[in-house]
């Protein structure tokens, strides 16, 4: 089968042909037909990330697609399900093997490729809201890098859970897709002061933050008493450095999210709130918005459109 592959450290992944895998006991192989694209597949090639597979390794962290083969002892889902599931990798390719318990069935109206997109940023985002910070209909939540992948995501879900969001992106047509996707206050985040702009408003009551870096600096300044900061990733590449003695003069908590941390000490979490959100979907609560769509050959381009950070919502690779 072809698949994208990183065969040596420091070097572009590029298409290969490569043995067809066989799922062992637990799993399921996949005829994949679409696979959604994640900064992290950007840090598994710099070998940064904290789960990079050993080398060589198929990219690919989450994909739809058909059910082709059962490995021993898996008796659901059914050869020929329609599924999407999070593989860790392995997605860029034809076939993927993927854990059985990790797999989702779709519903009749949901395209492969709003599938491919769904699992990894809406299952981020409502774990971060609902089950970290709790977030409460009438509360204030700030998103920061609000047309990304994830904080899209985060800005559609706050606003179905009631909350007034407000979206910090940079430039006016990704402010846009924030509007569309719910915001109810944009902020352009080239504009400067965006402390000032966030206190304006009155302040904060959760932060999604995606990006680190100054964003963070001024979301945990403007963050009211008792406010809830969710650390999703750091795709400005700068980690915060967080000072404690603001956490304990604002009664103000930072609390980490690692979606695929849950998938090894508490599963039952990312089903049960995948279930939800896929129910919302199928309920027409939220939409999924794919930006781009390439096919497998321009997997490279599509990485590089990633990593330029020219996108809104997800990438995806069409096999």
């Amino acid at each position: 089968m072809r698949a994208f592959r990183v065969t040596e450290s420091g070097t572009a992944p590029a298409l290969v042909e490569i043995a067809r895998p066989e799922p062992g006991p637990g799993e399921i192989l996949v005829r994949v037909a679409a696979c959604g694209l994640n900064f992290a597949d950007l840090l598994m090639i710099e070998g940064s990330y904290q789960d990079t597979p050993p080398l060589p390794f198929t990219l690919g962290m989450e994909v739809a697609g058909v059910v082709e083969a059962l490995g021993p002892g898996v008796t659901e889902p059914a050869v020929g399900a329609r599924v999407a599931g999070f593989a860790g990798h392995g997605g860029l390719a034809e076939f993927c093997v993927i854990e059985a318990g990790r797999a989702v069935a779709l519903p009749d109206a949901m395209g492969m490729e709003a599938a491919a997109g769904f699992v990894v940023a809406y299952g981020t985002s409502h774990l971060a809201l609902a089950h970290r910070a709790r977030l409460r209909a009438g509360e204030r939540l700030l998103v920061l890098g609000a047309a990304g992948g994830v904080g899209l995501t985060a800005v559609e879900l706050g606003s179905a859970m009631g909350a007034e969001v407000i979206a910090v992106a940079r430039g006016e047509e990704k402010l846009a897709v924030a509007k569309a996707a719910g915001a109810r206050h944009l902020i352009d985040s080239g504009a400067g002061d965006l402390r000032g702009a966030l206190k304006a408003l009155g302040g904060v009551d959760v932060v999604y933050d995606a990006v680190g870096g100054e964003g963070f600096d001024a979301a945990l300044r403007a963050t009211r008493p008792e406010g809830r900061i969710l650390c999703i990733g750091f795709a400005s590449g700068t980690v915060p450095q967080i000072p404690a003695n603001l956490l304990l003069v604002k009664n103000v908590t930072v609390m980490g999210v690692y979606w695929g941390g849950y998938l090894r000490f508490a599963p039952e979490v990312v089903t049960g709130s995948l279930a939800e959100v896929m129910g919302w979907q199928a309920e027409g609560r939220i939409r999924p918005h794919v930006s781009a769509v390439y096919p497998l050959e321009e997997a490279g381009a599509a990485l590089a459109l990633l990593r330029a950070r020219k996108s809104t919502g997800k990438v995806v690779i069409r096999l």
